[in-house]
């Protein structure tokens, strides 16, 4: 497909934060992020869940909304949802031949784009045009220097914040908490889910600077407020429905956007599809944890399950804290596989393996996902209580959702993504 043969010239710029780039080619295309209201949405975890949510729920309550995620579990399409749809390859080949235009007038400012910085401009270009009421879009790195904050924010939110990236954010929640609190904007109301109280503090105090409304999630909504058929499992899915019920009451009371059906809101949250993020298929969890703070919750919901040991299959991408993640994971193992993912930065399988051992994880590495679903005896039709868990990776957690028959759209294609290698 031309739009992904274009893209994958992008991803050898690998990651650049600033935003001279996307705003050199934004203007190339008439600034289209300033046509249409969004809501921007940062956090190390937890931030793509909300802007499911919000999608979900808005669309409930009559408004056009368009949705912006990042990784895509398998097909790049995933990124790019449009009234509750991936948008076809079609309408992304058209939008994306006007970026490329647009790149090439921008001259030495457009030169450079990366993978991410071409699809964000794909997304505003492709929202603009639809005419949406909202775009509810989900930062990819940080916050103050990611592309999506060129954006016109109606709502700002900010979801719970750990170590992650810490060679680009920093080596301290403190510091992260700064990069994220970059998306508040002056005058603009925000909305912190549940966090830390250094973490509260930080982006407290910068609302405060810019006269920008601060909402506190727990102090909002209470966990009974949650649907009885919300249809999102694990306790860190409760947390982030939570954090989306109480930017709906900000949303509610301030009049951010006309909605109709406002009684029909809190009906999304049934509805909301967010696949590989604690998914049970048939006597198998797909989890997409890949650091620390996604291990602890991920252990959490696990938790709540019969007490029991699991049989995990597992790749990392080579520069997340996989020692520590592991650390957090091995309590709850008594075996595990290791595999590669299906992405350029994915940590070899023997050295997982090595890191596994080391903890006193019985650990063997797998040559393929097949191999290792048919060692731990995964059954996508089983009805029993899950003895098996899929961690890792976004992308090995899409890969066994093609694998079990349980990818929900169409189609499903391996596309590529980007590269976090540094410059």
């Amino acid at each position: 497909m031309k739009f992904l043969e274009q893209l994958a010239v992008r991803r050898r710029f690998g990651m650049k934060p600033g935003l001279s780039t996307i705003r050199a080619v934004c203007r190339a295309l008439g600034d289209p992020q300033e046509s249409f209201k969004a809501i921007h949405v940062a956090g190390t975890n937890g931030k793509g869940a909300v802007v499911a949510l919000l999608d979900a729920a808005l669309r409930e309550g009559g408004l056009k909304v368009g949705r912006y995620t990042s990784p895509h579990l398998v097909k790049l399409n995933e990124r790019f949802f449009l009234d509750g749809s991936p948008v076809d390859d079609l309408k992304l080949d058209l939008i994306s031949s006007n970026v490329e235009k647009a790149v090439s007038s921008s001259g030495d400012a457009g030169e450079g784009m990366t993978f991410f910085e071409a699809l964000t401009a794909v997304a505003f270009s492709l929202y603009a045009e639809s005419k949406v009421d909202v775009a509810v879009l989900e930062t990819g790195l940080g916050g103050r220097l990611d592309a999506t904050n060129i954006c016109n924010p109606a709502l700002t939110i900010i979801t719970r914040i750990g170590l992650d990236h810490c060679d680009w954010l920093g080596d301290t929640v403190e510091k992260i908490a700064f990069e994220k609190a970059g998306i508040i904007k002056p005058g603009v109301p925000v909305v912190l889910g549940e966090n830390l109280p250094e973490v509260r503090e930080i982006v407290e105090n910068r609302a405060k600077e810019l006269n920008s409304p601060f909402y506190y999630a727990p102090d909002m909504v209470l966990e009974f407020d949650i649907p009885e058929d919300f249809s999102l499992l694990g306790s860190f899915n409760r947390e982030n429905a939570l954090t989306a019920m109480a930017a709906l009451k900000v949303i509610l009371e301030r009049s951010l956007f006309n909605i109709s059906r406002s009684e029909n809101l809190i009906a999304g949250f049934s509805k909301v599809v967010w696949p590989g993020r604690f998914q049970k298929v048939g006597n198998v969890i797909v989890d997409g944890a890949h650091n620390p703070p996604a291990a602890r919750a991920l252990v959490k919901a696990l938790s709540e399950l019969p007490e029991k040991k699991y049989i995990l299959i597992a790749g990392f991408c080579a520069d997340k804290d996989v020692d520590e993640t592991l650390s957090i994971l091995a309590p709850f193992l008594s075996k595990a596989y290791a595999i590669k993912t299906n992405n350029p930065r994915s940590l070899e399988p023997e050295t997982l393996a090595i890191k596994m051992k080391a903890l006193g994880i019985d650990a063997e590495v797998s040559s393929t996902l097949t191999e290792a679903f048919h060692l731990a005896n995964v059954d996508s039709s089983s009805s029993n209580e899950p003895s098996a868990l899929v961690c890792g990776s976004l992308f090995l957690a899409g890969e066994a959702l093609v694998a079990l028959n349980a990818y929900p759209w169409s189609k499903p294609r391996f596309d590529l993504s980007e590269s976090l290698n540094k410059l």
